[in-house]
């Protein structure tokens, strides 16, 4: 998979799928992710949220691109036909009381098994290592989450440690650039 840099409003462009900043008249999408059981299963509380709800996890994506433009989740946009699947990016979180990027990512239902996260994650991690230098990744998934799991691993990541995150045990899955390169040779693959 060969994936190629872009402006910040276009994060990057993997095979299949641009990476773009979210926009307001992407709001519908974003709350139909957030507003379907399947895909928040597994995210945060498991809970769905209200369309007021949705308004607030907008409004701090677009504070995270102030705040770090080169980071942030990008709506991801099906290259065939503009249409969007999910979204994916580099997150900062704290775990354990360290600040740590993760590779997120959110598929909507109907686009699953399709390797889409799987590119996404690839592409993120890619984009991470060379535009902006980082050497250590992180993904935060719940145990029961085998698919996430399952893309984390494909991409290099391993398990790391269980940790306990708003009251839910989540999976620590890390790569650290450096150490995959001196044991397997280089981080990337596909």
């Amino acid at each position: 998979m060969k994936s190629r840099v872009e402006s910040p409003g276009k994060l990057l462009q993997s095979e299949r799928l641009e990476f773009r900043i979210y926009r307001d008249e992407d709001f519908e999408f974003l709350c139909s992710l957030l507003g379907d059981p399947q895909v928040v299963r597994f995210i945060g509380d498991g809970e769905t949220r209200s369309r007021s709800q949705a308004y607030e996890f907008l409004y701090w994506i677009y504070r995270s691109y102030k705040e770090a433009p080169e980071t942030g989740l990008r709506l991801l946009v099906r290259l065939e036909d503009g249409k969007p699947v999910g979204h994916a990016g580099l997150v900062q979180q704290m775990v354990d009381g360290a600040e740590e990027l993760e590779i997120g990512y959110w598929i909507a239902p109907q686009y699953w098994g399709l390797g889409y996260a799987k590119e996404a994650a690839a592409s993120i991690r890619d984009y991470g290592i060379e535009r902006l230098g980082r050497k250590r990744f992180v993904s935060l998934i719940q145990p029961e989450n085998k698919a996430s799991r399952k893309v984390a691993e494909s991409i290099g990541m391993g398990f790391e440690k269980a940790v306990s995150m708003g009251g839910k045990e989540v999976f620590v899955y890390s790569l650290d650039v450096a150490e995959a390169t001196e044991q397997d040779g280089p981080a990337k693959g596909n």
